[in-house]
């Protein structure tokens, strides 16, 4: 039943964001500043030499729909979710990445904002920044790049009426699960309690700042991943799936992490005077895709194969040489990691206007930035 109950409801938001869109143009807050890791990174990775290009997106297929059909360095085939979250609150797209701008010109982007994420980052310093993708922009650089610009900026007063938009963890729990060498020893809580150390320490700094309105998205299902599929699925080594057919222990860390993640958020609200959060449940959204195929509003109907890539589960790669679907549209993912743009457009709708509970909490987006 709830979960019909959130398919009708969506159905319903759709049409409801679509009335509020035509009607308005203003941007409903004065900037949007962007953090995380490849699920809202719109190009910084282009600008790092010594990022391996396995972790950048500014080559074919990417960006196969977005406007001019150009790859930019969304990892997508068109937008990702920070634009569609821009778009929600009025603004074109993303804020510009941070890397992509003089000194100068990042003085004044602050007044409308700034996007600092890095595909291959995570909460921890090392996630990224090793065999996978060599060099990244850290949570610890991006969060230390906003906190200098809000300093030499000043305008204080603004920041706190702006929204801090933030996607991370995913990769921290994909090398957790992925690398061998990481396993060794391995203590789950012990790992998820290193995250929120890190998570935490991020957000009193994001605050200190100036920041109190904050979006924070939670790693999803990221077992369901083509690339996790495909380590789960290996003949020579297979291991534990779970009722979708994903890497179960991949699955298990981010439901044992989302609910780490409300209770800090619903902590430091109460510890920081002025903090408003609203916390999206990824979990809860993937779910819901896998368990209303036919809904005529997901119409997702290709769950276990990237749209751009080669092999099993299309987990080869996406580069100009993959295959690549003709229909983006039913597909639940782009390539070997990542959710193709209409995935992230329903996330997007959800974390800006869910009213139903299942997704969103304690409140949305838009609630929030009317606070």
């Amino acid at each position: 039943m709830a979960s019909r109950v959130g398919a009708f409801a969506f159905i319903t938001l759709c049409f409801t964001l679509e009335l509020a869109w035509q009607g308005t143009a203003k941007p409903l807050l004065p900037a949007v500043f962007v953090f995380g890791d490849s699920m809202v990174d719109v190009g910084n990775n282009n600008f790092i030499e010594k990022c391996n290009i396995s972790c950048k997106a500014n080559y074919p297929h990417f960006g196969v729909d977005y406007p001019n059909h150009a790859p930019t360095g969304r990892f997508s085939n068109g937008y990702n979710m920070a634009d569609q979250l821009a778009q929600l609150l009025h603004f074109d797209e993303s804020p510009p990445p941070f890397l992509s701008m003089s000194n100068a010109s990042l003085i004044t982007q602050m007044s409308t904002g700034i996007n600092f994420a890095s595909g291959g980052s995570g909460l921890l310093d090392v996630t990224g920044n090793g065999p996978v993708c060599t060099q990244v922009l850290s949570m610890t650089e991006q969060v230390g790049n906003f906190t200098n610009l809000a300093r030499m900026w000043g305008h204080a007063d603004l920041i706190s009426r702006s929204l801090i938009f933030i996607n991370t963890g995913n990769n921290d729990l994909f090398e957790y699960t992925d690398f061998k060498d990481r396993n060794c020893d391995h203590n789950n809580r012990e790992f998820l309690q290193s995250l929120m150390a890190s998570y935490t320490r991020f957000l009193k700094d994001l605050y200190g700042a100036g920041a109190r309105k904050f979006s924070v998205v939670s790693p999803s299902l990221v077992g369901c991943c083509p690339s996790q599929r495909l380590i789960a699925h290996d003949p020579k080594n297979p291991r534990d799936v779970d009722k979708y057919g994903c890497f179960a222990a991949a699955n298990d860390l981010s439901r044992q992490l989302y609910p780490m993640i409300a209770s800090m958020l619903q902590d430091l609200s109460l510890e920081l005077p002025g903090m408003s959060y609203s916390l999206a449940d990824s979990i809860k959204m993937v779910e819901s895709v896998f368990n209303n195929t036919t809904t005529p509003s997901y119409n997702f109907t290709v769950l276990d194969r990237a749209c751009c890539g080669g092999g099993p589960f299309g987990a080869g790669g996406c580069d100009s040489s993959a295959p690549l679907c003709h229909n983006r549209s039913n597909h639940l993912f782009w390539d070997d990691y990542h959710p193709t743009d209409a995935v992230t457009g329903v996330a997007a709708k959800l974390i800006f206007g869910d009213t139903t509970g299942l997704f969103v909490h304690p409140i949305n987006v838009q609630q929030l930035v009317e606070l």
